[in-house]
């Protein structure tokens, strides 16, 4: 699926972009795989609740330079259908912070026009978040920085039966005809639906699967694969992941422009 033109909610900072990196050649998405908090904590000797901690810190950092750097959006995997699976005491730390994080931080993302959404199944959280969440998407809805998408109770493979289940309920309404369903009618009952798709996928911690992330949304994606534990992303470690972006060639399945060589069939 080709992408839409790029977002321009950032191109007033441009001027921020870091020397080496063509401004021209930024990506208008980055998704992201916050990879590595365990990690980090266990080799630290600290328990895992403090790797999600300082995983938050570099969540905001990483926020902050897109937004600077003129990225139009930022969607990251904050927590999957898959983690409910992990220890009780986990998971409860983890929607207790999601709150606190909400209500530290919003004044902050009002004042730096951030728009922020949470996508996936967010009818199983906690009623207190859910609130939340309905709070700040509600109030920065019109707000004209970065699209900041924090993919919460989200699972590729859920949001796609979703997707075919509307659908089809549309259709046994009489409502849609199944004939005129295409890539667009398809894509507006995702999540991300009216969000471009992401030009560019990174993961951290160096694992190299996509886990049931944008599972439609990545197919033409770019990805790059880091060793960085995610608390330890920085300005360096996203600098590098747009400067491998930007010596991609992307065709979207045609021919190079530039090498446009092929074997007669």
């Amino acid at each position: 699926m080709r992408h839409p033109s790029p977002i321009n909610t950032g191109s007033s900072r441009l001027d921020l972009c870091p020397t080496g990196l063509d401004p021209a050649r930024m990506p208008s998405h980055i998704a992201v795989i916050m990879d590595g908090n365990g990690r980090w904590a266990k080799a630290k000797g600290l328990p895992r609740i403090m790797g999600h901690r300082a995983g938050v810190e570099a969540l905001k950092r990483t926020l902050r330079l897109c937004n600077d750097w003129g990225i139009g959006a930022l969607t990251v995997y904050a927590f999957s259908t898959e983690n409910w699976s992990r220890p009780g005491d986990e998971v409860n730390f983890l929607m207790a912070l999601f709150e606190r994080v909400l209500q530290r931080e919003l004044e902050a993302l009002q004042l730096e026009q951030v728009r922020i959404r949470f996508l996936g199944d967010l009818q199983a959280l906690p009623e207190r978040l859910q609130d939340l969440i309905a709070e700040a998407t509600e109030l920065t809805s019109r707000n004209s920085g970065i699209h900041f998408n924090v993919c919460t109770n989200y699972g590729g493979r859920r949001e796609l039966v979703l997707a075919a289940r509307k659908l089809a309920e549309s259709a046994a309404k009489g409502e849609l005809d199944p004939s005129l369903i295409d890539e667009n009618v398809f894509a507006a009952k995702l999540f991300t639906a009216s969000e471009v798709d992401p030009d560019l996928l990174i993961r951290t911690s160096g694992e190299m699967r996509v886990s049931n992330f944008l599972l439609w949304q990545l197919a033409y994606a770019e990805i790059h694969i880091c060793d960085v534990l995610w608390p330890d992303f920085d300005a360096t470690a996203l600098r590098e992941a747009l400067a491998d972006y930007q010596t991609r060639s992307r065709r979207f399945g045609g021919l190079d422009p530039i090498n446009t060589d092929y074997i007669d069939p």
